[in-house]
């Protein structure tokens, strides 16, 4: 069966049992500020499970990208190791949203695996929760009785509220699950062994397959259950693994799935995947992990990147670009894969799943751009690492230490992406260990900052007023009277704030780019500011570092106006930005990131070359042109999702859209958005582009800013041009004087430059005289005065005319000093100098530091007055 049959099969399967069939969304999580990814299907769905969002439909079913690379839910390390765990993996689900429950649930999951999917009831297993002491609860009886209709009573196994109690975090919505786990050994070894004995052991045949999570409680911040108004079901069934199962494989990686970008990689590369017993054949077992991990890998980095999120430094940025790093490193280790390789796998990628994902189709040339770019900057990274690595270890070696310090280890992982094993194989090659505890001393550390940076320590809501719906009146309003409905207290990087939701709120929670409106909310007794505003699983919290005293009272709440007006400004100039780049580049451009605040705007888009300054003049008028025609703004707050793209309005790739929507138009500009925006755009008052610049392969970024912003800045630099014509007495043409004055200063340099050679060329004859041999070594310490670069100079011409040459040059220029070490290639081999590790140790002298080569090195510093005592320590080395 192939796998496009397998998920084709379950999805009409679930449509037959009345489910609303829906398209899986984005892998990358916009609008929860609790996770980056989403690492389960029921992400997308949170905000039904917590009772704050309608449900449009009871029964629903999907194949949802998924995503397990950080917190709790991290399978980063066993991925390519093992056959069946994934970084980005399909989750088939189907969801009861207050509907059917236990029955329906697990005799529908019987009758798929057993009916539709044909797989023998001897090889499955069932896990049923055991009940726990701690939080009162019996064993799960019910999902026991319903289960002994569809499987033997022997195949049903009780297990820990570890396996089978699931929960969605520390507090919300959990309870009980079973899990169904299917024995794919072969005849033989099952005779041999019962797969019973195996399950939940990391069995690589005897496999989960499929969760069925019956939802009843509400965990609370002390750790209670209570019961939940509606209970739920969720379920999740790893596409990759029944893949493997029907299509009789002994690994996920050897299904219809992996193949192609397999077989791809094994003509990159001219190695070969080969099913083997992989605890004898070591070097296969390498080459075997090597080609799952990057046919994995590239699956996670294209998807993310369709749905938005570009490798970057931070963030959710930051986990695609170690997932991208770490698939270059097995090719570059294991694979022999000198050059970039991963963006040629992205149209076999497309091939096969771009049927079912149109993205990967519509996207393909910008994520191969993106990979590739990636790529290359990473295998320069590499070759850093391995000069630094090599010159660790002869450091090491001359100071007759054995091991390379961790805190070295660590910066080699963490910086330049090195796998321990790798820098283990290169320092052994120079007789040296590694410092493995200080090495996981430093991993520890970081992964205790980047949990501290991230934790959240969230209390109950305590709930004042009943209120079923939050209204957002601030389109039309940016004052009107609330009460708080419920409130929490939370702590944030060590910080107390309080979370506070309304029965209605003018307030703008962050979101579409745009960020949250500040404001206060008073009353005669007091006024408490609201610091920002979010949106998290469907409810609008304003957040505060104080609670009123009365959090009972009638408050007026009150928008700052003045920043949302320049709020607005700003975001409706980026929906103008948008069309004018659309007009003049291509309908190839598309949205790929935004920020709208009250200072500026910033827009990234997919473009693949810099937009020329003759552009960005002619898309600033084209925008201000549309300013001055004042257009009114025309809002539909309700459009069917259909009719609004009927209308021409743009459905971005990585948002997940609702089935009714609000569309604002300004003309021609037709765009599906919640954010505030003004009524017309002459409001808007002007715009003016301030910067474009690259964010990744095939993606622009330009930063403007409109209204007061604009003006200020048109006036600032009014004024500047009035300072420069009045320091150049008014010229004519203020242009051609400022040429004037570069063309003397470009003659003046050259003149200087004439005298610093004339004396550089006294100084190489007075320094060659001052040579002393000692010990064997031609030493010279001297003190000029006299710019870097003509030091610099002097040193490599003296290099190539003394042999033994150890040179040390104190000099000072312009109130700074430097120090210059030179020396001759063979003192570095046969005395094992280092002018990098002398120069950061003398550069104390002069208050200062820097580094270099081996053979030579140089250094900045504040303190003049400390040359001679440089160059006394230079002295004493050489035994003057």
């Amino acid at each position: 069966m192939k796998s496009s049959d397998i998920r084709k099969a379950f999805l009409e399967f679930f449509k037959s049992k009345e489910h609303d069939v829906q398209a899986s969304g984005p892998m990358v999580m916009k609008d929860d500020p609790t996770l980056m990814f989403t690492n389960a299907g029921m992400n997308h769905f949170k905000d039904v499970f917590l009772g704050h969002g309608d449900i449009k439909f009871p029964r629903v079913a999907n194949s949802q990208k998924c995503l397990r690379v950080s917190g709790k839910h991290n399978d980063l390390d066993e991925v390519g190791v093992d056959t069946y765990h994934h970084t980005m993996f399909e989750m088939l689900g189907n969801w009861s949203f207050g509907d059917y429950f236990k029955d329906d649930a697990i005799s529908w999951a019987g009758e798929l695996l057993t009916e539709v999917y044909k797989i023998d009831k001897n090889d499955l297993y069932v896990t049923v929760f055991e009940g726990d002491k701690e939080d009162g609860l019996s064993v799960d009886q019910e999902a026991i009785d319903i289960w002994k209709k569809h499987i033997d009573e022997n195949r049903i196994i009780l297990a820990s509220k570890k396996d089978n109690f699931w929960e969605m975090g520390d507090i919300g919505p959990c309870g009980p699950c079973s899990e169904i786990h299917v024995d794919i050994r072969s005849e033989e070894d099952k005779a041999k062994k019962s797969g019973k004995e195996l399950v939940n052991a990391d069995h690589p045949q005897v496999i989960e397959i499929w969760n069925l999570v019956f939802m009843q409680f509400n965990r609370m911040a002390d750790g209670k259950l209570v019961p939940l108004p509606a209970k739920h079901v969720d379920t999740g069934m790893g596409f990759e693994r029944l893949a493997a199962v029907l299509q009789k494989k002994q690994s996920n990686y050897d299904t219809d799935i992996f193949e192609p970008l397999i077989n791809k990689l094994e003509t990159i590369s001219g190695l070969r995947y080969r099913i083997v017993d992989e605890s004898e054949h070591k070097q296969q077992r390498d080459i075997n992990i090597a080609l799952r991990v990057v046919a994995d890998h590239v699956r996670a980095i294209a998807f993310s990147i369709t749905d938005g999120q570009l490798p970057s430094n931070t963030g959710a940025g930051y986990v695609i670009r170690r997932i991208l790093r770490r698939a270059v490193r097995y090719g570059y280790q294991t694979l022999n894969l000198k050059e970039p390789f991963i963006h040629r796998l992205v149209p076999v990628m497309a091939k096969q799943m771009g049927d079912y994902f149109p993205e990967l189709n519509s996207q393909k040339e910008l994520v191969q751009k993106v990979i590739k770019e990636e790529e290359i900057s990473f295998f320069r990274t590499l070759e850093q690492g391995l000069k630094k690595i090599d010159q660790l270890c002869i450091r090491v070696n001359n100071d007759k230490g054995t091991e390379v310090a961790g805190q070295d280890v660590f910066e080699l992982y963490d910086t330049y992406g090195f796998p321990v094993d790798l820098t283990e194989l290169i320092a052994k090659d120079y007789g040296l260990t590694l410092d493995m505890s200080g090495f996981n001393n430093c991993l520890k550390e970081q992964k205790d900052r980047s949990r501290q940076a991230t934790t959240v320590e969230a209390g109950d809501w305590i709930e004042l007023k009943e209120d079923d719906i939050e209204e957002f009146v601030g389109y039309e309003h940016t004052e009107t009277n609330v009460y708080i409905t419920k409130y929490r207290r939370v702590v944030v990087k060590g910080e107390e704030r309080f979370q506070l939701v309304f029965n209605l709120t003018p307030f703008y929670p962050e979101g579409g780019g745009q960020v949250g409106d500040t404001g206060v909310i008073e009353n005669d007794q007091e006024t408490i500011a609201i610091l920002t505003t979010k949106k998290e699983n469907n409810q609008i919290i304003h957040i505060t570092d104080t609670l009123p005293s009365n959090l009972e009272a009638k408050f007026k709440a009150i928008v700052d106006g003045e920043k949302r007006r320049l709020s607005t400004s700003n975001h409706t100039a980026t929906h103008l930005l948008h069309e004018a780049l659309r007009e003049l580049l291509g309908t190839h451009v598309e949205q790929k990131g935004s920020l709208v605040s009250p200072k500026h705007l910033r827009f990234d888009f997919s473009h693949f070359e810099k937009v020329s300054a003759e552009q960005l003049l002619e898309i600033e008028n084209m925008v201000n042109a549309k300013i001055r025609q004042n257009i009114p703004l025309e809002e539909f707050k309700r459009m069917p999702l259909e009719d609004a793209k009927e209308m021409g309005a743009m459905a971005l790739f990585g948002e997940k859209y609702a089935d009714v929507v609000r569309v604002i138009k300004f003309g021609s500009s037709v765009e599906l958005c919640g954010g505030t925006h003004v009524r017309a755009t002459g409001d808007i008052g002007m715009i003016k582009i301030v910067g474009e610049s690259a964010v990744a392969a095939g993606v622009r970024r330009i930063e403007a800013i409109t209204s007061d912003s604009a003006f200020a800045y048109i006036n600032e630099q009014l004024e500047t041009v009035n300072q420069l014509n009045a320091l150049l007495k008014n010229p004519k043409d203020i242009v051609r004087a400022i040429e004037d004055l570069q063309e003397q200063n470009k003659q003046l340099q050259k003149e200087i430059e004439v005298l610093n050679r004339k004396q550089a060329g006294n100084a190489k004859g007075d320094l060659k005289a001052s040579a002393k041999e000692i010990n064997g070594v031609n030493f010279i310490a001297s003190k000029l005065t006299m710019d870097a670069k003509s030091v610099k100079d002097l040193a490599f011409q003296l290099k190539n005319e003394i042999d033994n040459l150890f040179m040390v040059i104190g000099a000072e220029d312009k109130g700074k000093a430097t120090l210059t070490i030179m020396l001759s290639d063979n003192l570095v081999e046969d005395k094992g100098w280092n002018a990098g590790e002398l120069i950061r140790s003398w550069s104390k002298h002069i208050q200062g530091g820097g580094g270099g080569q081996a053979f030579f090195a140089t250094a900045g510093g504040k303190n003049p007055a400390g040359i001679d005592a440089a160059l006394e320590e230079a002295k004493t080395l050489v035994g003057a």
